[in-house]
């Protein structure tokens, strides 16, 4: 087992999701989320997470979404986890933790200083997973950016439980992000991506390939 694994977030096409299982992701995301380049179809969902073998993560990213949109994308997507993106409370966790027994939940946190960190204790009790993503300017996506935040505030912070790191990394600095930080879960988006929301399977064999590296 690699010490470090990978979540290649964002895909929409057969040939980057073969890349991204042909190269060693740990973990497939696809995004239901309308405002974003890289929103699916719930028909489009399955059809590419039927391409994942089982112990591939398929994870579905949500943005406040509703119970029947999650509904869905477990039922027709083919989804496994769900990642929640927005500004959902500990009590919607519950919630959904209530509605789909089995299924992990990952939280999203948005951080831009030290402060932003501690919203992850929270979730301590609700969360199996908490992903620290850059805070984004008001108004614009809530992540899949190319945005980083300052690494260097993980230091010394004391996880309330398992986590993974987001936020404008891709090939080039993943493996200051994997050593500065200690992150065993690196989530990828715009930095596989050769346009917003157009991944490049070129892009995803050489972060994949430096991931198994570390």
């Amino acid at each position: 087992m690699p010490d470090v694994t990978a979540k290649i977030c964002g895909l929409s096409t057969p040939e980057t999701v073969d890349a991204a299982i042909g190269h060693g992701a740990a973990h497939l995301g696809f995004v239901f989320f309308p405002k974003s380049p890289r929103n699916l179809a719930f028909e489009q969902a399955r059809a590419l997470t039927a391409r994942a073998p089982a112990q591939i993560g398929k994870v579905g990213v949500f943005v406040d979404a509703d119970d029947e949109v999650i509904d869905a994308a477990i039922r027709v997507g083919g989804i496994d986890t769900l990642q929640l993106h927005g500004k959902e409370p500990p009590e919607r966790l519950v919630a959904l933790r209530q509605r789909h027994p089995g299924i992990p939940l990952w939280k999203a946190i948005a951080v831009r200083t030290r402060a932003d960190l501690e919203a992850a204790r929270h979730y301590r009790s609700v969360a199996d997973l908490i992903l620290y993503d850059a805070k984004t300017p008001e108004g614009t996506l809530p992540g899949g950016m190319g945005l980083r935040f300052d690494w260097t505030l993980l230091n010394g912070f004391v996880h309330p439980q398992r986590w993974a790191l987001s936020g404008g990394i891709d090939a080039g600095n993943v493996e200051r992000a994997a050593g500065l930080t200690g992150a065993r879960l690196i989530d990828v988006s715009s930095g596989v991506e050769s346009a917003p929301g157009i991944k490049s399977v070129d892009k995803i064999a050489t972060f994949l390939q430096r991931i198994a590296s570390l």
